[in-house]
């Protein structure tokens, strides 16, 4: 099974413009990405995916595997879509560009259910969440599934709501993906979901349409890049990381 890696890097970041070429210890931040992605043996095969030249020069410049694309695509997932259609494989994962500190290892619990399971389309990651505000945050989707680990839900409320008893533990979505291609096509030519439209969760339109969507737990703590305080904190862990090393 060929298995290829995309990173979306979009310049054009409504909260952070430039974000995949933000600085982080003497490197973008979209290298430090790929560098981590390069770890997971299960990848053959690792790309960039960006709609911005300035990104494509600095992925150049530094070795980093990297492909134009449309600068018109709604959401990263449509950008997969693209590469998709000019690189062939039989497993498309897609690792967010601005988590920097990802583990390899986490990348893998994304893929290792395809092996185990050929008829599976899609799958996600999800963590237990640690800070009781994350739960009423509605920057962070919740994940909801069943004994199996098959999606039922995502939302940004706190849900499912704890009435009987407050002993329940909540996860949050993992943005690491694996798609099939069949799954991808379908993903492109299919129109948001009313559910989708309201939640604004991408995964959601596999679920309204019958997909059975595989989670699996892992346990990542990882920072996303979001805002230039993100930025700030990220520099600080990285810079520690390097020291230990």
């Amino acid at each position: 099974m060929k298995v290829v890696g995309i990173i979306p890097a979009r310049y054009k970041s409504s909260r952070f413009p430039g974000k995949p070429l933000a600085e982080i210890c003497g490197k973008p931040m979209i290298w430090w990405v790929y560098q981590q992605c390069m770890k997971v043996p299960e990848l053959d095969y690792v790309v960039v995916a960006t709609e911005d030249e300035r990104i494509e020069t600095e992925c150049k410049k530094l070795g980093v595997n990297v492909i134009m694309t449309s600068d018109e695509h709604p959401t990263g997932t449509d950008r997969i879509g693209e590469v998709a259609r000019k690189i062939p494989a039989d497993l498309y994962v897609n690792i967010q560009g601005d988590e920097p500190m990802i583990e390899p290892e986490t990348i893998s619990k994304a893929i290792q259910p395809f092996f185990s399971n050929p008829d599976l389309q899609v799958s996600n990651l999800m963590t237990a969440i640690q800070n009781p505000v994350d739960v009423v945050n509605f920057t962070v989707p919740k994940v909801i599934t069943n004994q199996e680990g098959i999606g039922v839900y995502l939302t940004r409320s706190t849900a499912p709501y704890p009435k009987g008893s407050i002993q329940y533990q909540y996860y949050k979505q993992v943005c690491v993906y694996g798609f099939k291609p069949e799954a991808l096509q379908f993903y492109c030519t299919t129109p948001r979901g009313k559910i989708e439209k309201i939640e604004d969760i991408e995964i959601l339109r596999f679920i309204e349409n019958g997909y059975r969507v595989q989670f699996v737990e892992v346990d990542s703590e990882t920072t996303a890049v979001d805002t230039q305080n993100d930025l700030e904190k990220v520099r600080c862990l990285m810079a520690e990381k390097i020291d230990r090393e």
